[in-house]
C-alpha cells in the first residue's frame, strides 16, 4: 500500500516528492453516468487530483439517514476517480459553503437545538454520525489502503467565521477515530487573522484565492512556514445570482495567475475544474445585508463549463500545465450544437385541483415555519383557518418569496430581497399564501435560519393565529405527472400557480439538451421525473441544462411548475444561455 505524507517542502508520495494538480468536481453536481466524462476531461487537462466537497445535508435529509443512491454514490464517485488513475481530496466541512443549499449543514440541526460551528455537544454528537457514515465509505478508499484518497480537509475557511480551537480539536479527534488516517488540512483566505483563527498547529493550512498569487503565498507561507504551500480553491470564475449579471474572468489572466502560482512551486486546486449543476431545490443564497438567492447553473465560467465541455480557458490552462507536467492526448469530441426544436405545453392542472397529490395539510394554532414541520426546501401553502376580513396582511418576515391569494385569485407577490412583507387584501374571504424558499443562506451569520412565513401576522389590528400548512412533496413527481399528463388542455398562456405538461421525441437522445425558458416567467421543471432546477425570468440565467442520460428518444414527459404565467411552447436551443456579463 503506499504512503502519503508531508514533508518539510513538499507532499511525499511513497517518500518522493510530488505536486498536486487538481480540480474541483461536486459528483452532486454532475449525473452520475457523466462523472467518467468530466473525470477524463479533467485528468486530459493535466490534473492528478480530484477535490469534492460532501453536502450532509444532501446525504442526510432526516437525522440518522444517510443516503448513497444516485447522485450521492459518493463510493462510486471515488471509484471512477481511482479508475483514471487521480488521487482524490475529500472536504466533508461538515459546514462546506459550496453556495449550496444551507452551506451544506442539515435543516433539522438547528431544529434539535444545536449551536453549529462551535464546540457545543448536541452539534457535535451529530456530526459524529455523519463522519462515521463518511468514513465508512472513505476510510476503505484512502491511499494507504489502495484507494485515492490523500487528503481530508477540517470544516472550510473557518477563519472567517470563528477562533474555537476547541471545536477543531474536537473535528479532529472525531475524523481520527472514525478512520480517517491520510494528512488533515484547513483552508482559508491569506489573511493573517483567517489563517491563525481557521487552524491549528498540527494541520496544514492552504489558502484560497484567485488573484496576486505571488503575494498571498508569501502570506501563506508566514503562516505555514513548512511543508508544501497549496491553493487549494484558485478561484478560476465565480458564481450566479438571480438579479445580477454572468460572472466571467479572462482565460488569459486566469492563466498567468495559475503560471505565477506553479512556478512558485505551489500545489493547487482549480475551483471549479468543472462546476456543474444546482438541480432540483440545492442552490443556496448569500446574505450580507440583503438576501441574494443563487441561480440554479454553477457553470462557474470553469475549464469545463456547465455541460462538460472545454472553454478557452480550459486550453488555457492546459498549456501553462504542460510548462510543469505531461499532459495526456486530448479526446473530447469536437464541440457541436444540441438539438434545438420545439414541444407545446398540451395539458395543465391548476394548482388547486392537485392538492391531494402534494401531501398533507398540517393544523396549527400559530404560524408556524416550515422547519418546524420537518421540510427543508421547496414550497409550502400556507392557509388561514378562519376566513379574513379585507385590510393589510402583514407578516413580520417573508422568506422567500410569498403569493398572496383571497378565495384563490391572486392579490400580490412578496419578495424577502426587496423588504416585502404587506399585502393589501382587496376584499375578505379565505386567504392562501404559497411560498417559496428560494435557497437557504450557504454564508454568514443567517446560516440556519428558518423558513416559510415568520409571524406574527396580522390583517388590519386583527391577529391571524389558525393556519393549514402543507409543504408541497415534490420528490417524487411520479403521480403528480400521470394526473397533469390526464389534464384540461392548455388554451394560451399559462396561468399560475399550475402544473403544465408535454411530451416531446428528441432526434438525439445522446445528446445534452438546453432548455429555453425566456418565455417563461417563474417556476421549476422536471424532464422524465428528474428536477432540473428553477427558472426565472429575473437575469441572468435562460437556459436550463437537460443532461443527456435522463432523456429517451420518444415519449419524454416535461413538467412544469408554473408560479406566474408561461408560453405554451416548450423550447430547446444549440447551446447554453447563461446571461449578459458586464461588458
Amino acid at each position: 500500500m503506499s504512503r502519503f505524507e508531508i514533508g518539510e517542502q513538499d507532499f511525499l508520495h511513497d517518500g518522493t516528492p510530488v505536486r498536486i494538480l487538481s480540480g474541483a468536481l461536486h459528483y452532486f453536481r454532475h449525473h452520475p453516468d457523466q462523472w467518467r466524462d468530466r473525470l477524463t476531461r479533467a485528468r486530459e487537462l493535466g490534473l492528478n487530483t480530484i477535490e469534492t466537497y460532501i453536502p450532509w445535508n444532501a446525504h442526510s435529509p432526516a437525522r440518522g439517514e444517510f443516503r448513497t443512491d444516485g447522485i450521492l454514490d459518493l463510493g462510486r464517485f471515488l471509484d471512477e476517480v481511482a479508475a483514471q488513475g487521480m488521487w482524490a481530496i475529500v472536504r466533508p466541512g461538515p459546514y462546506i459553503c459550496a453556495e449550496w443549499t444551507g452551506g451544506g449543514l442539515p435543516g433539522w440541526l438547528f431544529t434539535a437545538g444545536a449551536a453549529v460551528r462551535r464546540h457545543e455537544p448536541t452539534y457535535l454528537a451529530a456530526i459524529q454520525d455523519y463522519y462515521e457514515a463518511v468514513a465508512g465509505i472513505v476510510a476503505p478508499r484512502q491511499v494507504d489502503r489502495g484507494g485515492p484518497v490523500v487528503l481530508v480537509q477540517v470544516e472550510n475557511e473557518y477563519g472567517a467565521y470563528g477562533d474555537d480551537k476547541d471545536y477543531l480539536r474536537a473535528l479532529v479527534k472525531l475524523l481520527r477515530e472514525s478512520g480517517i488516517t491520510t494528512p488533515l488540512t484547513t483552508i482559508d483566505q491569506p489573511e493573517p487573522w483567517m489563517l491563525e483563527n481557521g487552524s491549528l498547529p498540527e494541520l496544514h493550512k492552504t489558502g484560497s484565492f484567485g488573484s496576486r498569487a505571488a503575494e498571498r503565498l508569501a502570506t501563506l507561507r508566514e503562516h505555514q512556514p513548512t511543508g508544501p504551500l497549496m491553493c487549494a480553491e484558485f478561484w478560476d470564475g465565480w458564481f450566479d445570482s438571480w438579479g445580477l449579471h454572468h460572472h466571467t474572468t479572462d482565460a488569459a489572466a486566469s492563466a498567468h495567475e495559475l503560471d505565477t502560482l506553479l512556478a512558485a512551486g505551489a500545489s493547487v486546486n482549480l475551483y471549479m475544474v468543472c462546476g456543474g449543476t444546482n438541480f432540483g431545490f440545492t442552490n443556496g443564497a448569500n446574505d450580507k445585508g440583503t438576501y441574494v438567492p443563487i441561480v440554479t447553473s454553477y457553470d462557474y465560467d470553469a475549464p469545463l463549463d456547465e455541460a462538460g465541455r472545454p472553454t478557452a480557458k480550459y486550453w488555457a490552462f492546459r498549456e501553462v500545465l504542460s510548462r510543469y507536467t505531461d499532459v495526456p492526448a486530448v479526446t473530447a469530441p469536437p464541440r457541436t450544437d444540441a438539438p434545438a426544436f420545439t414541444a407545446p405545453l398540451t395539458t395543465v392542472a391548476p394548482l388547486w385541483d392537485v392538492l391531494d397529490l402534494l401531501g398533507p395539510e398540517h393544523p396549527h394554532d400559530h404560524l408556524p415555519t416550515v422547519d418546524e414541520l420537518g421540510r427543508f426546501d421547496g414550497f409550502a401553502l400556507y392557509r388561514a383557518l378562519d376566513d379574513v376580513a379585507p385590510g393589510v396582511l402583514d407578516v413580520a418576515e417573508v422568506r422567500d418569496r410569498a403569493q398572496v391569494f383571497v378565495d384563490r385569485a391572486p392579490v400580490a407577490v412578496l419578495s424577502r430581497d426587496l423588504g416585502e412583507h404587506r399585502a393589501v387584501l382587496p376584499h375578505g374571504g379565505a386567504l392562501e399564501v404559497l411560498v417559496e424558499d428560494q435557497g437557504r443562506v450557504n454564508y454568514g451569520p443567517r446560516i440556519g435560519e428558518p423558513k416559510g412565513l415568520i409571524g406574527p401576522a396580522r390583517v388590519g389590528a386583527e391577529a391571524v393565529t389558525r393556519w393549514g400548512v402543507r409543504p408541497l412533496a415534490l420528490d417524487d413527481v411520479t403521480a403528480l405527472t400521470a394526473h397533469v399528463r390526464d389534464a384540461a388542455p392548455v388554451d394560451g398562456v399559462v396561468a399560475g400557480p399550475a402544473f403544465a405538461h408535454a411530451t416531446f421525441d428528441t432526434p438525439d437522445p445522446d445528446a445534452d439538451h438546453f432548455l429555453d425558458t425566456a418565455g417563461w416567467g417563474k417556476g421549476v421543471v422536471w424532464v422524465n421525473g428528474f428536477c432540473l432546477g428553477r427558472f426565472w425570468s429575473r437575469a441572468p440565467q435562460r437556459t436550463l441544462y437537460v443532461p443527456a442520460p435522463v432523456l429517451r428518444a420518444q415519449g419524454n414527459d416535461i413538467l412544469v411548475l408554473v408560479l406566474d404565467t408561461a408560453a405554451p411552447t416548450v423550447t430547446f436551443v444549440e447551446d447554453l444561455a447563461l446571461g449578459h456579463t458586464e461588458e
